[in-house]
């Protein structure tokens, strides 16, 4: 029996690799692990997965003067540098080493197939979450009139949170607003579920907020991967407040952005939305009172119309009444004038008449005209109730005054 030493063994899976293996391989694995040492060089792990079954894995490694060029250029074209948890392809050599093992080294990566292949798992996601019937649901809630209650997702070292703090509490207006902070990993491996588990606590409390959001400053593009998290969207969409996000990519919008009521691109943007809506809030309150006054004004103006022009009218009416009245008071008086004439002028020819008559029967009148008038016992002789014989009886005439003595009484039958 031949035997090898380990050595020998070693040697010989080397050569066999060197001899059949071609010299550079195009391969698609996912970046388990990365490293980087005080040199410069970089150590990975590199897996191929099915799901969450590690299907295959490898070490794999990029030398200094290689890694600072790749790093670079894949930073430039996809606004990240390589980190755990990216689908890269990347052209390896297969080596061998006597001591160490099998491990590939990477001398180049292309980074417009991680961009794609993003691309493409957030198209995946954004129709699981059509077809899940999600998507516009958070969109579809109403914001609060006055939003002032507000709920943080960010993490409290995160320059983007102190930026909205900031923002919010030293606005212009002098707006008072409740915040609270839920602090949250925001990027990462752990930040779906951190995430997650904010929204959770918050709707958990949910009478004491108006809204949330969902904030954090600039990064890399690719450090934004949570926010295009299946789960982190889905839970965002059915989320029973208006989430706003400030997630701070300019170039990128975030499965995240797309789900949430309402997207902006940072978190001093969040926080001047919020100020604007209050100023909106107060201006149109200003304007209504302007116009209520306004209003007022002219209700009362045309009321204050209608009072002078029925004042006018009264005093008009009253002055056309007091004057008709004037008129008839006065006809009157010149009627009752010349009726009172006129009655007088008659009573005074009744008089006239009356003292004619009076003084054509006055005794001494009769007297003067011949008539003589007789009396006995100071009674008119022919009213006397009797008379006899030796009675004195007075005649008198205009010249003289007879006492006589009756001597005979006859009567006069003409009567």
């Amino acid at each position: 029996m031949e035997t090898y030493s380990l050595l020998e063994l070693n040697n010989k899976i080397k050569n066999v690799l060197s001899d059949h293996l071609e010299n550079h391989y195009w391969i698609i694995a996912e970046i388990a692990e990365l490293r980087t040492n005080f040199k410069g060089h970089c150590y990975l792990e590199l897996v191929d997965k099915d799901d969450d079954d590690v299907l295959a894995k490898n070490r794999a490694t990029i030398w200094a003067y290689t890694y600072r060029g790749i790093n670079a250029w894949f930073l430039k074209i996809t606004g990240s540098e390589l980190q755990e948890g990216m689908k890269v392809l990347c052209k390896v050599k297969v080596t061998f080493h006597e001591v160490y093992g099998m491990s590939l080294n990477i001398t180049d990566i292309d980074p417009k197939y991680t961009l794609g292949e993003r691309a493409a798992k957030k198209q995946e996601i954004m129709k699981k979450l059509e077809e899940d019937g999600v998507l516009d649901i958070n969109k579809e809630l109403s914001l609060p009139i006055v939003p002032q209650k507000i709920a943080i997702i960010s993490s409290e070292t995160a320059a983007g949170y102190q930026d909205f703090m900031h923002q919010l509490h030293n606005n212009r207006y002098g707006y008072s607003f409740e915040t609270k902070l839920f602090n949250t990993v925001m990027q990462g491996n752990q930040a779906p579920e951190s995430i997650i588990n904010s929204l959770h606590i918050i709707n958990d409390n949910i009478e004491n907020f108006d809204l949330a959001v969902i904030i954090r400053g600039g990064g890399a593009q690719l450090d934004l991967e949570c926010f295009d998290n299946y789960e982190v969207a889905f839970h965002t969409a059915q989320f029973p407040l208006p989430v706003l996000t400030g997630i701070g990519h300019e170039r990128d919008e975030t499965i995240t952005d797309i789900v949430a009521h309402t997207s902006l691109k940072t978190p001093t943007a969040v926080a001047e939305f919020l100020i604007n809506g209050l100023y909106s809030f107060e201006e149109n309150i200003l304007s209504l009172g302007q116009s209520i006054s306004d209003i007022s004004k002219s209700y009362i103006q045309i009321a204050a119309d209608k009072l002078m022009n029925i004042k006018h009218a009264i005093h008009k009416a009253a002055e056309s009444h007091v004057k008709e009245k004037e008129y008839l008071i006065e006809k009157t008086k010149s009627n009752l004038e010349h009726i009172t004439r006129d009655i007088l002028n008659k009573e005074k020819l009744k008089l006239d008449s009356s003292e004619k008559l009076l003084n054509s029967l006055n005794p001494k009148k009769v007297i003067e005209r011949g008539y003589s008038f007789t009396e006995v016992n100071g009674v008119n002789i022919n009213k006397a109730e009797v008379l006899n014989t030796g009675d004195l009886i007075r005649t008198v005439t205009s010249k003289y005054d007879i006492k006589s003595l009756i001597k005979t009484i006859e009567k006069n039958d003409q009567k």
